[in-house]
């Protein structure tokens, strides 16, 4: 049963799904169109093992839902707003001094 999330938890289930740079570009893919996961997988140059863990984080934050499609699963954007937002997001001006990264840079990859 799908339920409706807090503000607070829908913002937290973005934050990890964004976390991950192959997260960022499932979303951005699914943005332009729903995909199979084997297409992803080709098109990221990912396994389709590393794929199918990065979608299930995806699925498990609420931000992609699987679509039968005879034999095959799709895969696309819970909710097209997902997508205006992804492009607000990219497109924002982000204010980063010089020589600066994030508390997590080194441990996590962040920025």
């Amino acid at each position: 049963m799908l339920t409706v999330a807090s503000d607070i938890d829908v913002l937290a289930r973005f934050g990890r799904a964004l976390a991950d740079p192959i997260r960022c570009r499932i979303l951005l893919a699914l943005r332009e169109a729903p995909a199979y996961p084997a297409d992803l997988a080709d098109a990221l140059g990912v396994s389709r093992t590393r794929l199918s863990n990065h979608l299930a984080c995806l699925r498990d934050c609420g931000l992609v839902v699987t679509v039968p499609d005879g034999r095959r699963t799709r895969y696309e954007l819970a909710d097209e707003r997902l997508g205006h937002a992804l492009d607000d997001l990219r497109t924002a001006v982000v204010a980063v001094e010089s020589g600066r990264t994030c508390v997590d840079a080194d441990g996590k990859g962040c920025c």
